[in-house]
């Protein structure tokens, strides 16, 4: 019999499985509530601990802020909360101005100033700083020793070749007459002495010379004459004669020649005095000329001389007699030796500069007069170079002439140009012994910190402890500086990091390269920059740099410049007078002279003082702005008032 599916029976069944499932869902959530309790306990605990160590560590960086908390950790006060003045040292991030007393706005960069600190690679105290192991590796923080050893410099300079004076000859016209010919009739022929160089028709040399005949003659008659008077007498008339002769022009051979022909010649052959080249020619060929007009100009160009200009500083190192080696351009390859003859005792008062002169010696004619010429002058970099003795091993023992340096002989004479008698070499500085030159303290360039007028390095005093040190600089000699006072021989110095070394110094509120006053006076440094200049370029004389004997110990007088950007001017006893009338710098406020020599600059036409370059674009994009404050602030007599 078959069974409905709708039946009363199935339906229940149906209905029990459905109470059955959903009981058993009842169960199983009731077993989960248990477990999401437990771990919302074991979640709870750390959580609240992360943000009470957040609250915390904001609170702490907010009371360091606010300055309630110091940087080490104990409880600081502000100024403000109680009542007491701040006296910490404060610093600008960029290190644009020295450390100050109190918080406030760098002038230059308006960055908020920060408290200084130690730097955290180790402790400071006064002028050093003390570097740790690891620091000094991982700085790369590398000493050298500062050595005492003789060395010399080489002042650089550009010059030209001109002629030399004493070799020039002008051949002028002795006697009224006309050019037949000119068998020199351009410029640049060169010619040997006795030749001839024109033909000159005179009529009063031809009546000169048959006046000297006729002398002859009656000489020649009255040797047989008994009486002395008359021999006297046309003695005396035949020496006349022949002395006019010479004045007219003619040369002892051509006078021997007329003794010899008794034939008088209206014309005359104008002959070489000097071998060398014509360096002008002032007539035409059949031009008449007079009594003394120029015909030729005439140069031995076996010498010439290289004119330099050197800055008064490098001309007092130099002396007479010393060697120049010089490059030309006409042939940058080749290297010639000279020797100075001249050293200016005048400044050039428009350049500045003191002219020397060297004597060139040019028997294969390769120095062109007019062509531009690299000169090297070595000199002892001695701090007392002015006085010190110059090794040359050409001039050792040896005798020189003192008008022509390059007259050297091995023993007493005359010289063969002046004929003044030849001196020592000795006698002019030279010395026979070369380690009578000096010795100086040298130091690696890179071990000298500059800026301005401050040059100071970094003494390793004790292992890992740097000490800062004002240095006096001498001139630099390659990539070796000159240290004329400051160090002493054996002393370690700082030549790798020692940037990283003065910003420690700078942080802890020390004395550094950005204020060393603070470790005493800073003594002016002397730097020669001896890069060969090229000759499209100007002169640059060895700066530094070179630059490096007389150290001046006073401070470079403050330069200001106009807004036209003119050239600079220096301040007068007006300016120091309106400086001090104005006293405060519109643009930061600050008291003029806090950051140095005040900065002139005119603004429509007035003249402006601030207090620092970092002021100076401020003012002039809001000049109306800056003048309106300058023109409402009391002066200080009003307020004294």
């Amino acid at each position: 019999m078959h069974t409905s599916k709708n039946s009363p029976g199935s339906r229940s069944g149906a209905v029990e499985s459905e109470q059955t499932e959903e009981l058993a869902k009842s169960r199983s959530q009731t077993d989960l509530a248990p477990q999401r309790a437990s771990w919302l306990k074991v979640l709870a605990g750390p959580l609240l601990f992360l943000l009470a160590g957040g609250m915390l560590i904001a609170g702490l960086g907010v009371s360091q802020r606010l300055g309630w908390v110091s940087a080490g950790g104990s409880a600081a006060p502000s100024g403000a909360a109680s009542g007491v003045a701040d006296t910490r040292t404060y610093i600008c991030p960029m290190l644009c101005t020295p450390p100050q007393i109190g918080p406030g706005r760098c002038p230059v960069c308006e960055m908020e100033l920060v408290p200084s600190s130690s730097g955290g690679d180790g402790a400071s105290a006064g002028n050093a700083v003390q570097i740790d192991a690891v620091s000094r590796r991982v700085a790369h923080i590398q000493t050298a020793s500062v050595k005492l050893r003789p060395i010399a410099r080489q002042i650089n300079a550009v010059g030209a070749i001109h002629y030399d004076e004493g070799s020039l000859k002008t051949i002028a016209a002795y006697v009224d007459g006309r050019l037949d010919r000119l068998y020199a009739d351009f410029t640049g022929v060169v010619v040997a002495k006795g030749d001839h160089l024109a033909l000159v028709y005179s009529p009063r040399l031809y009546s000169a010379q048959v006046e000297y005949i006729l002398a002859l003659s009656s000489r020649e008659s009255s040797r047989g004459a008994t009486l002395l008077r008359v021999q006297e007498s046309t003695r005396d008339l035949m020496q006349s004669s022949r002395q006019r002769l010479i004045e007219l022009g003619m040369t002892g051979e051509q006078i021997g020649s007329l003794e010899q022909t008794r034939e008088a010649n209206s014309r005359l052959h104008l002959c070489a005095p000097i071998s060398g080249t014509v360096i002008k020619k002032h007539a035409t060929e059949g031009q008449y000329v007079k009594e003394g007009q120029p015909i030729y100009e005439l140069a031995d160009l076996r010498t010439v001389w290289l004119m330099l200009k050197l800055f008064p500083e490098d001309a007092a190192t130099i002396r007479y007699g010393q060697e120049v080696q010089t490059q030309v351009q006409s042939a940058p390859n080749q290297t010639f030796t000279g020797r100075v003859a001249f050293i200016d005792p005048v400044v050039d008062a428009k350049t500045r500069t003191v002219g020397v002169r060297v004597v060139m010696p040019n028997d294969d004619g390769l120095l062109r007069v007019g062509d531009f010429a690299k000169a090297t002058i070595r000199t002892p970099a001695a701090a007392n170079s002015q006085i010190a003795q110059v090794y040359d091993p050409e001039l050792a023992g040896k005798w020189i002439c003192p008008r022509h340096p390059q007259v050297i002989k091995s023993a007493p004479g005359k010289c063969r140009i002046c004929g003044v008698d030849l001196m020592p070499a000795s006698a002019l500085g030279f010395t026979d012994d070369p380690a009578a030159e000096g010795e100086s303290l040298v130091v690696p360039r890179s071990a000298v910190l500059m800026a301005g007028d401050a040059a100071v390095v970094y003494v390793e005093s004790d292992p890992g402890m740097f000490e800062l040190r004002n240095v006096q600089l001498g001139p630099r000699c390659g990539d070796q500086l000159v240290v004329s006072a400051g160090l002493q021989a054996g002393e370690k110095v700082a030549v790798s990091g020692n940037f990283l070394i003065d910003s420690q110094m700078q942080l802890a509120g020390n004395p550094s390269l950005i204020d060393p006053t603070k470790n005493g006076p800073s003594l002016r440094p002397r730097l020669v920059d001896e890069d060969m200049p090229s000759f499209g370029g100007g002169m640059m004389m060895a700066a530094d740099d070179g630059p490096t004997d007389a150290v001046e110990s006073t401070p470079a007088t403050p330069m200001v410049q106009g807004l036209d950007g003119a050239a600079d001017l220096q301040h007068s006893d007006n300016d120091d007078a309106l400086a001090s009338k104005q006293a405060i710098c519109p643009v930061s406020d600050m008291k003029l002279g806090s950051m140095g020599p005040p900065v002139k600059v005119f603004v429509d036409g007035l003249p402006v003082f601030i207090c620092c370059e970092g002021c100076r674009q401020r003012l002039l994009a809001e000049p109306a702005k800056y003048l309106a404050k300058l023109n409402s602030r009391a002066t200080p007599e009003e307020e004294a008032r």
